[in-house]
């Protein structure tokens, strides 16, 4: 039998094993914690040569780590660890900024980087010759590349691009760049002809698209497209030619001026002075503004129309007798071109009417004698 003295003893040697051992693991583990926190530390403090603008996939963070992997930015489950715990990330082209990062930063700007976006405005009225030329500068790209694939997949030589401005990422390629202006545009004539007509043929709205762009080279204010329109619709209806200096200014001789030697020589379609009806093609890019005057023109009898020196908007005439006279009142005018109607008749008024009425308020008139004009 154990004296009682000694099984104190032996109790406390035990309790003080056990303290003993506590301890031990407490300091093995702060000191396991320690040397794990310091070599986290040390990798995220390595240095990352990055681009500054890198494509981001949609997908899990697992995904997303497996594509930056392949993409030589060396990422392992403590960079997956850090970016699930962190929230969530951009997909797309996004802008880190900087080339050269640590880990750590470059992690956070995984994070933190909004969307690399670069607005380009499509100015109506300007042709895709040109517009492909901007793209190019604007964001680095190949114009011949550029050229070569919008001719390849191009509805018609112009107009398939809408006149408006687009928020695009910064290093697309040129055939994600022009696939997407095409697939929004289209988006938009498809909303556009069903809220009018409520279907959407391509080959028959490419027809309005075609009248527009004149519409659009010819209009000196908005207000004027649905009187532009009407001369139009007349001239075509009477199976006149349209004479229109405005259907010259195509491809690079958008912003030409049109001389006797251009009319003389140009065997295009694109010259109406020669050929009847409307170009093949559209002339440019349109507005939607152009594009709603040339299904809802004004009902006139007009069939002449001239700038006028003074306001720079346009006298229109019935019969040629007027139009010539309105070309001689120019004679010894200055041009000042103050864009200002003094004196609006009915037809005026009800060009205003039609561009500030939504278009889901006007029946479309039949143009059934256009179609049968088209070239």
């Amino acid at each position: 039998m154990i004296p009682e003295n000694r099984r104190e003893n032996i109790n406390n040697n035990k309790d003080n094993e056990s303290s003993n051992t506590k301890i031990l693991i407490f300091f093995n583990t702060l000191y396991l914690s320690l040397i794990f926190c310091i070599i986290v530390l040390y990798y995220l403090s390595l240095p990352v040569v990055t681009n500054k603008i890198i494509f981001i996939p949609k997908g899990s963070t697992s995904n997303i780590v497996s594509h930056l992997n392949k993409n030589g930015y060396e990422m392992n489950i403590i960079d997956e660890i850090i970016l699930k715990s962190g929230g969530f990330i951009q997909s797309g082209w996004i802008d880190v900024e900087q080339t050269k990062l640590t880990k750590m930063d470059f992690l956070i700007k995984l994070l933190t980087s909004k969307a690399a976006l670069k607005t380009v405005t499509l100015i109506p009225g300007e042709t895709s010759y040109f517009f492909l030329k901007k793209i190019a500068n604007e964001f680095n790209l190949d114009e011949n590349k550029l050229q070569k694939i919008y001719d390849e997949h191009a509805y018609k030589l112009d107009g398939n691009i809408l006149a408006d401005s687009y928020s695009l990422p910064v290093g697309m390629n040129e055939e994600y760049i022009l696939f997407y202006l095409f697939s929004q545009t289209n988006k938009k004539y498809e909303e556009f002809s069903k809220k009018i007509f409520g279907k959407y043929d391509k080959e028959k709205w490419f027809r309005y698209i075609s009248l527009a762009s004149v519409v659009q080279k010819e209009a000196a204010t908005t207000n004027e497209m649905p009187i532009i329109a009407s001369v139009v619709h007349n001239r075509l209806k009477k199976n006149m030619a349209l004479q229109m200096d405005g259907t010259l200014n195509y491809g690079k001789y958008s912003n030409s001026v049109v001389t006797a030697d251009r009319i003389r020589n140009d065997e295009t379609s694109y010259n109406t002075y020669k050929n009847k009806g409307l170009p093949k093609d559209p002339v440019c890019a349109v507005s939607l503004d152009a594009i709603k005057a040339a299904i809802f023109p004004v009902k006139s009898n007009y069939l002449y129309f001239v700038r006028d020196n003074k306001t720079g908007l346009h006298k229109f005439s019935n019969d040629y007798e007027t139009h010539q006279a309105n070309i001689n009142a120019n004679i010894g005018v200055a041009k000042t071109y103050t864009k200002v109607n003094d004196k609006p008749n009915d037809i005026d008024n009800e060009a205003i009417d039609i561009m500030k009425n939504d278009i889901s308020n006007q029946k479309a008139p039949s143009i059934k004698d256009l179609f049968n004009s088209v070239n």
